[in-house]
């Protein structure tokens, strides 16, 4: 009996002690048009942190869309739009703070990426709440060279980059002006539907689309990942028995 206690001490501190990379945080969104899952960047902490709290928090569930502007993107995370009355126009409100801006090079405006809103402070801070989910179009190259003239200074898009806007699509007038923080893994096409619905003339949606936010736990993730890595999840009892021991997200 002693032996074996010792076996399963010693795995649960090699368990617990071991360096594996912990797994990306990921948000299931639930729309009035379907569901998408969400991964947050680690190159973004502030923003990635920030978003996972108000999720958990149930700030976001049934908050609108309450911006839609086709082959462009679909805002949402206005507190006031909870409770808005039909036509009211939307989009000033959030928690008393902004996130400092977090740009990189790498993270660009593709189509299914999630940017932070903001206002037209000079430093590019972040709102605290209200996002946008990126549709975009696609683009020629003789058209990402007039973009690179025109709108963003000279600055010269990343040949990668080029390629996902001429096929993916996006909005790269965006890249270094607004944060990008994370990108849909699936539902992508949940973009094209809310961005087809009718609009006012404020980009409202006449008919509301609505959204909840479920994070996934740590255990959802590590398996989505080890999915996504062609190995199958892990979910035995000793696994359950050592989740006691890590965060729960």
């Amino acid at each position: 009996m002693k032996r074996i206690l010792a076996v399963v001490t010693l795995l649960i501190f090699f368990t617990l002690s071991s360096h594996a990379a912990p797994p990306h945080k990921y948000v299931r969104v639930i729309t009035t048009q379907g569901e998408c899952l969400l991964k947050l960047y680690d190159e973004t902490p502030l923003h990635r942190d920030n978003f996972l709290k108000l999720a958990r928090q149930g700030y976001y569930d049934d908050l609108l869309f309450h911006r839609v502007i086709r082959n462009f993107m679909i805002q949402g995370g206005d507190p006031d739009s909870r409770f808005a009355a039909e036509r009211q126009q939307l989009g000033k409100g959030g928690p008393d703070y902004t996130i400092p801006a977090e740009f990189n090079d790498s993270l660009f405006h593709k189509k299914g990426a999630i940017a932070a809103a903001r206002d037209e402070n000079p430093e590019k801070a972040s709102s605290g709440s209200q996002f946008y989910l990126v549709q975009g179009r696609t683009f020629t190259d003789a058209g990402l060279d007039s973009l690179e003239q025109l709108r963003l200074g000279g600055r010269k898009i990343p040949a990668y980059q080029r390629e996902v806007y001429k096929t993916l699509g996006g909005t790269p007038h965006l890249d270094q002006n607004y944060t990008v923080f994370g990108e849909l893994v699936s539902g992508v096409d949940v973009i094209d539907r809310i961005a087809a619905v009718k609009t006012d003339r404020y980009d409202r949606p006449l008919q509301d689309q609505r959204m909840d936010m479920i994070p996934l736990t740590r255990r959802e993730a590590i398996n989505l990942e080890r999915e996504q890595a062609g190995q199958p999840p892990k979910n035995g009892i000793f696994i359950k028995f050592l989740d006691l021991f890590k965060p729960k997200y």
